[in-house]
């Protein structure tokens, strides 16, 4: 199991980044997704909190217009349906970069996913399907 990664490569004049297949290193499960993630600088965790996502170490609140959503990793359980979560590395427009966890489906937090519906994307998506094989998710 792991990951294809679909990576934006420039803008089209309406502002969609087209995807282009490049290869990952293998990520199987959401605690090896959020340990790479420390390990390339993001650091800091998030929750969300009415309209502000907050930084649980740092105690900073940032609007969803001060925040970029550089990449997050999707990971559906092959049994079980707690295993199904996302997350996301997200980078402020001071430099606090950190990760945000949700489950996703029926299972996910409505304000996780207002706060989100109002962030830019602009990175890199993974997904891991059920079956084991990679797929492209729709374009934001």
């Amino acid at each position: 199991m792991g990951h294809v990664l679909w990576q934006a490569q420039g803008p089209s004049p309406d502002g969609f980044r087209p995807p282009e297949r490049v290869e990952s290193a293998l990520v199987n499960t959401l605690s090896e997704a959020l340990e790479s993630l420390v390990r390339r600088g993001f650091t800091e965790h998030f929750g969300v909190r009415g309209d502000q996502l907050r930084g649980f170490e740092s105690g900073r609140t940032f609007g969803a217009n001060d925040v970029t959503i550089r990449e997050y990793d999707r990971f559906e359980g092959v049994s079980d349906p707690d295993d199904m979560a996302i997350v996301y590395a997200i980078e402020s427009s001071s430099g606090t970069r950190g990760t945000l966890v949700d489950a996703f489906g029926v299972y996910s937090n409505p304000a996780i996913s207002a706060y989100l519906g109002r962030v830019r994307f602009a990175g890199t998506r993974h997904e891991e399907s059920s079956a084991g094989r990679g797929r492209m998710l729709s374009p934001q």
